[in-house]
């Protein structure tokens, strides 16, 4: 017997669907110290209130250091779903109870979560086409079929939307990016908002609205939360403070309804039992103690200048007929040339030196190979620039 075949035999038809990403091998790739890379998802190091967090810790540890060291409930923290629930009223316009708040490791695991309880293997959902590549694995990792729906600069097409639901009549929900959408960096405008609530109620449709990146607004006019405009508990309201506190403190949170909170606390009690308690009481201490409101403007005109850089740059060192988006705010910009292949661009560009996404990762059946996703907050302004001349000459070299 070939060796390891009795371990593959044995593994679920689940895992064995499952395929290796191409960001495995730009995390790989990252190593090289003379790499610059647009490929990762992350936020800059500068955007991290290091000085706040150490203060929120020691008076915390003094104060709660036994509370926040022991397991804590599955909910979560009590104290912080308070004050998450008052700052979305405040903010987003969005009601809801405290009870109706999870707190999750990262909304990554809020994605998981629903995906399990809302759908059996087998089923189909419907999102929008690109899409994050971690909704993609989560719900492939239950077994669920994505559905996608063509997008356009103000957002998921709705009469797009329309005829899908004709021929994929009973999903099981609708995912949505509404805000700087990963990958595009698109916002779905207020008029299609609306309309996505008069379609998903009229044929009693959930709708999952992950919402990562919305504080992160440079430019435009804010647009109110789906769930904001949703009058009869359709819509269940992801976020998470890898963007505006770190991703190392693996703390997210979703608003739903009663029903939906009690049945994922269960699945949550088999993943993990609970999230950490300490991330839990920083995160309530800086949101409540107005921390966030002095330190998040710093980020916001940080990334703004990268954005911006970024863009220039684009024009500046990109041939004419590629074509990129220019959002209002998060971390992403998408790039498109007609006719090119992204995926076997990628060698050229890791011979080069520089790293992005191949465009077909956010597509659930890898169906768009003409698109790459870039990252502007992570790099340094010297190597941004830098990057995007390297990015310049890989798409030199693939023609006209």
């Amino acid at each position: 017997m070939e060796k390891n075949a009795l371990y593959r035999r044995e593994f679920s038809n689940i895992v064995n669907s499952m395929k290796p990403s191409a960001i495995d091998a730009i995390l790989k790739a990252i190593g090289d110290p003379e790499m610059i890379s647009f490929g990762g998802g992350l936020p800059n190091p500068e955007s991290f209130p290091v000085d706040d967090v150490k203060k929120v810790f020691n008076e915390l540890i003094s104060t709660s250091g036994r509370k926040m060291l022991q397991y804590g409930a599955t909910e979560g923290l009590r104290a912080l779903s308070v004050t998450l629930a008052k700052r979305m009223k405040e903010q987003q316009g969005i009601s809801c109870d405290p009870s109706e708040i999870v707190q999750t490791t990262g909304s990554q695991e809020a994605l998981y979560i629903l995906g399990k309880m809302l759908a059996n293997p087998g089923d189909y959902v419907i999102s929008e086409a690109p899409t994050y590549l971690g909704a993609i694995t989560a719900f492939r990792a239950s077994g669920i079929r994505m559905i996608p729906v063509e997008m356009d600069n103000n957002g998921m097409k709705m009469d797009a939307l329309r005829a899908t639901l004709k021929k994929y009549p009973h999903p099981k929900f609708i995912y949505v990016l509404p805000n700087f959408q990963n990958p595009t960096g698109i916002s779905m405008n207020l008029e299609r908002r609306k309309e996505l609530i008069e379609i998903v109620t009229e044929a009693g449709i959930i709708v999952l609205e992950d919402d990562p990146y919305g504080a992160l607004r440079f430019s435009g006019t804010p647009q109110p939360a789906i769930k904001s405009l949703d009058r009869n508990n359709n819509v269940i309201y992801l976020g998470t403070f890898s963007k505006v506190l770190a991703p190392g403190f693996r703390l997210g949170y979703a608003v739903a309804p009663q029903e939906i909170v009690e049945k994922m606390k269960m699945v949550k009690q088999a993943l993990d039992l609970a999230s950490s308690t300490i991330s839990e009481y920083i995160a309530e201490a800086y949101l409540s103690g107005g921390y966030i409101d002095r330190w998040l403007p710093n980020v916001v005109e940080l990334y703004r200048g990268k954005r911006d850089l970024m863009i220039k740059s684009l024009e500046q060192y990109l041939p004419k007929n590629v074509e990129f988006t220019r959002p209002d705010g998060g971390m992403f910009i998408w790039v498109t040339k007609k006719g090119a292949n992204t995926d076997k661009m990628l060698e050229d560009a890791i011979k080069k030196k520089v790293l992005y996404v191949v465009g077909s990762e956010f597509y659930p059946e890898n169906d768009n190979h003409e698109s790459m996703r870039l990252n502007f907050t992570y790099s340094t302004d010297e190597k941004l620039v830098e990057g995007v001349k390297r990015l310049g000459k890989v798409f030199e070299n693939t023609g006209n």
